[in-house]
């Protein structure tokens, strides 16, 4: 192996030390960052839920209608039954809407 093909293996094998590193922090900064977040139901307009929560949705914007009650948005802890809509208040888990 030449002085060229060696600097090359070690800069890629440093760049996937660093991109494995980033990834790392980066998901427990996300795990950090919702351990003080709950899931609430029912509260996300068309588009804007987080993710999925049963048919009808995949994930993140996937919501069909406004306060669709198997669509949740990530909300700090104690919160969620505090929100209010025209249907009601939030939910800690997924509710029945009218569609």
């Amino acid at each position: 192996m030449n002085t060229k093909t060696f600097q090359h293996l070690l800069k890629a094998s440093l760049a996937s030390l660093l991109v494995v590193s980033v990834s790392d922090v980066m998901a427990k900064e996300h795990v950090a960052m919702q351990k003080d977040k709950e899931k609430c139901y029912g509260i996300s307009l068309a588009g804007q839920n987080d993710c999925a929560a049963g048919p009808g949705t995949s994930c993140a914007g996937t919501s069909k209608i406004d306060y669709q009650g198997n669509a949740w948005k990530l909300v700090p802890t104690g919160s969620c039954t505090t929100i209010k809509t025209p249907f009601g208040s939030g939910s800690l888990s997924a509710i029945q809407r009218p569609s």
